[in-house]
């Protein structure tokens, strides 16, 4: 079952997650599958803009913390933690290197480092109801998916620390307040806000956008090196003692945590 679906409509290309049993929980083939998805838009000149979007009730709830507690019981804990990161970092940089623009059309709660997918974003758009989390402090993991190379050059350096350090939510008003995203838009009304922006960006030309988009981007290989290092630091912690109370913690205390229906993921 395909875990990432790519749509065209004329010049605009709509990338979905769809691994909805597990609320677009992210996993090393899901993030393959994009990857996959974004370097087949890459150099295709028929496609003007792309959006970003996800089926389901969340638009992602950051790594699979059930894939977590599976991999360790296998003894690949750090293996598996350090190609995840590395992929999400792939697909971050994917995002921020396409020639295209991306506009990302976000619902629901947003989780550890799915967060870099959507900053990743050029413009963003926002249901009323969503909610960016990091909840590193209750698992023990250390911040991945741009929380400190994103969240910090879009937000500042205050504002990430204190979602990082005090677990705090972050909603959609706050979200754009603080320059994480553009706009809020009604959930009905979300998905062809997303589309009608692309369709407008894809009607101007290509080469000026293209150019507006890098140098708006800026040092890349500054925030490549800085996604790097977040996912060193993931990869040192993700087996302490820490982060094991915290994902086993994790999964009592979130009753409700999905359960995926995908099960030969993990055979």
């Amino acid at each position: 079952m395909s875990l990432v679906r790519v749509e065209r409509a004329d010049a605009v290309a709509r990338v979905v997650l769809c691994r909805v049993g597990m609320q677009n929980a992210l996993v090393p083939e899901l993030l393959a599958e994009l990857l996959a998805a974004l370097a087949g838009l890459k150099d295709d000149a028929s496609c003007r803009a792309v959006v970003l979007a996800a089926d389901g009730p969340a638009f992602s709830i950051g790594g699979d913390m059930r894939r977590f507690r599976r991999e360790r019981e296998r003894g690949e804990l750090r293996a598996y933690g350090e190609a995840l990161v590395g992929q999400l970092n792939e697909a971050i940089l994917a995002l921020i290197d396409l020639p295209q623009p991306v506009v990302a059309a976000v619902h629901g709660i947003v989780t550890g480092g799915s967060i870099g997918l959507v900053l990743a974003a050029d413009l963003v758009m926002l249901a009323p109801q969503v909610v960016f989390k990091a909840h590193y402090a209750t698992a023990g993991f250390g911040p991945d998916g741009g929380w400190t190379a994103l969240v910090g050059r879009l937000a500042g350096r205050r504002r990430a620390a204190a979602a990082l350090l005090l677990n705090r939510s972050i909603r959609a008003e706050e979200a754009v307040a603080w320059g994480l995203a553009n706009e809020i838009v009604a959930a009905e009304a979300l998905q062809e806000a997303a589309a009608a922006a692309a369709r407008k960006i894809a009607a101007y030309p290509a080469g000026t956008l293209r150019a507006a988009k890098g140098l708006l981007w800026g040092d890349r290989a500054q925030l490549a090196a800085d996604l790097a290092a977040e996912r060193a630091c993931f990869v040192e912690l993700i087996a302490a003692p820490e982060a094991v109370a915290g994902v086993d913690a994790f999964l009592r205390d979130f009753a409700s945590y999905p359960d995926a229906p995908d099960k030969s993921l993990f055979q």
